[in-house]
């Protein structure tokens, strides 16, 4: 099952906590952190649209980790995050996705969770990892969307060991 498919519910975050200092910080957050699950459940869903509409023009994609690994690097802007978005799809296939926790405070979103990938190349299956998130809104748009996953098991697991 392909990532965009298994974020579709993940909408509802168990251990979802909106981090707040009252008035206009709680709406910030809560308007923020409404802003990054509806960006993941569109990319669930497969529904380009509604991405497309919560991505600010200017938006910044960073993957950290094995830089021999096709979708670990920066990417900027709308179009080129499309482009690498095909480039993963080829990929990576996400077969468990599990969201456990996620904050907000003010602009910014942590998301944590398991997940588990089969690499098309090789066709090996990585053990459960975690995995860990941080994204930036701004006017009701993401900016930044950083991920972070255990680069070692993934790299391991597209080379074929």
């Amino acid at each position: 099952m392909q990532r965009r498919e298994l974020l579709a519910g993940s909408a509802s975050v168990a251990g979802a906590v909106v981090m707040t200092a009252g008035g206009a910080q709680a709406d910030e957050s809560q308007a923020t952190f409404d802003t990054v699950m509806a960006f993941m459940g569109a990319m669930g869903s497969g529904d380009m649209n509604a991405m497309s509409a919560l991505m600010a023009d200017d938006m910044v994609w960073q993957n950290e980790g094995d830089a021999s690994l096709p979708w670990i690097g920066r990417w900027e802007g709308k179009e080129t995050i499309f482009g690498f978005l095909g480039t993963f799809s080829q990929n990576v296939q996400t077969t468990l996705w599990e969201n456990e926790d996620a904050f907000a405070s003010g602009d910014t979103v942590a998301v944590f969770g398991r997940m588990k990938t089969r690499l098309t190349v090789s066709g090996v299956e990585t053990e459960p990892f975690y995995f860990a998130l941080r994204a930036k809104v701004r006017n009701g748009q993401v900016v930044l969307w950083n991920w972070f996953e255990d680069s070692y098991a993934v790299s391991r697991a597209f080379h074929g060991a």
